[in-house]
């Protein structure tokens, strides 16, 4: 009886190229989404808030997973509208399924991070 063999390790080349290539897969997103350079002003609002606030390192923490949630679920929202616009060109009831369901995900991540962000933010700002 032969062992399996072992697969070769991937090469310190191929982890730098997997980097490059989602650093372009960002920069495409940046260039052609309207609602992801939106949502980057507004995590640069945020972390400037931050900054301003002196926020705690918990809230850091906080506010920073919220942006990435955020920024990664339109990420997958922009790749699952190109992939469905790629296998049905036409209009079709589950395309239409997929790419609603993708936004609505989106949103929710946004809300999340809203809320999240005045749990955050409101007990820094003055009372009245």
């Amino acid at each position: 009886m032969s062992s399996p063999e072992i697969p070769p390790r991937p090469s310190r080349q191929s982890f730098l190229k997997s980097v490059r290539n989602a650093c372009a897969g960002i920069l495409t997103a940046l260039r052609s989404e309207r609602n992801f350079r939106i949502q980057l002003v507004i995590a640069i609002v945020v972390l400037l808030a931050g900054w301003w606030f002196e926020v705690s390192h918990w809230e850091w923490a906080v506010l920073v997973v919220a942006i990435g949630m955020v920024l990664t679920a339109e990420l997958f929202n922009t790749a699952i509208e190109a992939v469905v616009d790629l296998a049905s060109p036409e209009i079709h009831p589950l395309a239409q399924r997929a790419k609603d369901v993708a936004a609505g995900a989106t949103l929710i991540a946004a809300i999340t991070a809203a809320v999240l962000g005045l749990i955050v933010f409101l007990p820094h700002l003055p009372a009245h």
